[in-house]
């Protein structure tokens, strides 16, 4: 929930600068554009406070995967953290009094997980121009760029593209669904790079689109029971197979599918493996995996190793910022028509669409 000023946390000493183990894929990404000269010398300790979106750690998907990033950097070298969380409904004035109260408090870097941090991070890192700060999912030159911001972004719709095929080929009807949590350009990429993939695969393929909240209201990334209610919709429509960009949503639309006796895609995390969805993974044919545990990773170690880049760096299928997953074996008979695909895109055979 969200917490706004409170006591102070005493800074815990590292005993020494530690070096984080290279990471695979940490290098800058195929579209990375940063900034140059950006670099600076490594501080004597990290102290690194992580902005989450709504849902928060626990969402089963977007945020645990940020989790997952902070976690992996904290094992290694017990740097400190401090993890605050958006509520619903906040403004963007609470939004920025998070980011203030972890810099006020000595933390930095600081991460802003989600789009909705643009304004927030903007403003508060000119405020801090000696704290390093990262957003995730969002570069708008003029607002949330700056000598001490680095924009770690995804080409989402090469990711949705393959599970999209995934979906087309194992749709026994031919017709797909694709409900989204929030309209926002950002979600539009997981659409249409979805349906680009099925039509590719199944030409003339029936693709249902569904978005669960409208801006500003953000509740759709975490309301299960919309997400059951619009999969149930789609499925009555004829859908076999619904792909879930809707965050903690996204557990409803898979209790639908298992009840229904039909097939989900997840997004974000490999949902499968996600033990606060062991009840329904048996529905869960693949996700499109979403690696901002990488770019969390990755932009931790580059501020401890003091090589911070500021500007935008893409994390892409041929980057390895977007995968498939295959847990499950539920998509073993189609991985080399999957590959296939993967191929023409990393090559550039294929010019994935990211918007509609």
């Amino acid at each position: 929930m969200l917490r706004m000023r409170g006591t102070a946390l005493a800074a815990v000493a590292m005993a020494g600068l530690l070096t984080l183990s290279a990471c695979s894929g940490s290098d800058t990404g195929s579209g990375s554009t940063p900034a140059p000269g950006n670099g600076s010398g490594a501080p004597a300790s990290v102290k690194v406070g992580l902005a989450y979106d709504i849902g928060g750690r626990g969402d089963q998907s977007f945020n645990d995967s940020a989790a997952r990033g902070l976690d992996k950097a904290k094992a290694e070298s017990g740097i400190e953290v401090k993890e605050l969380e958006a509520a619903a409904g906040e403004t963007d004035a609470q939004k920025e009094d998070r980011l203030r109260t972890l810099a006020e408090q000595g933390y930095n870097p600081i991460i802003a997980i989600g789009f909705a941090y643009q304004g927030a991070v903007g403003k508060v890192a000119k405020d801090n121009p000696n704290v390093k700060f990262a957003i995730v999912d969002d570069f708008t030159p003029g607002t949330d760029d700056g000598a001490n911001i680095a924009n770690l972004t995804f080409a989402e719709n090469e990711g949705s593209f393959l599970v999209g095929v995934a979906a087309a080929l194992k749709s026994k009807t031919g017709n797909v669904g694709f409900i989204g949590g929030v309209n926002t350009p950002l979600i539009q990429k997981f659409e249409v790079g979805f349906a680009a993939g099925a039509k590719a695969a199944k030409p003339g393929i029936t693709v249902q689109s569904k978005y669960l909240t409208q801006p500003p209201d953000f509740t759709g990334f975490n309301d299960p029971a919309k997400g059951e209610t619009a999969a149930n919709g789609q499925f009555d429509q004829g859908a076999d197979v619904v792909y879930a960009a809707a965050g903690g949503s996204g557990s409803g639309v898979f209790k639908a599918a298992k009840a229904k006796n039909k097939l989900g895609i997840g997004v974000d995390s490999d949902q499968y493996n996600l033990p606060a969805l062991a009840d329904v993974k048996d529905v869960i044919i693949t996700s499109m995996i979403k690696k901002v545990d990488l770019a969390v990773y990755d932009f931790i170690k580059s501020v401890k190793d003091g090589k911070f880049q500021a500007g935008n760096k893409v994390y892409d299928l041929k980057a390895g910022g977007v995968e498939y997953a295959t847990s499950g074996g539920k998509i073993d008979d189609i991985k080399t028509q999957l590959e296939d695909y993967k191929t023409k895109i990393t090559s550039g055979e294929i010019k994935v669409p990211a918007t509609k």
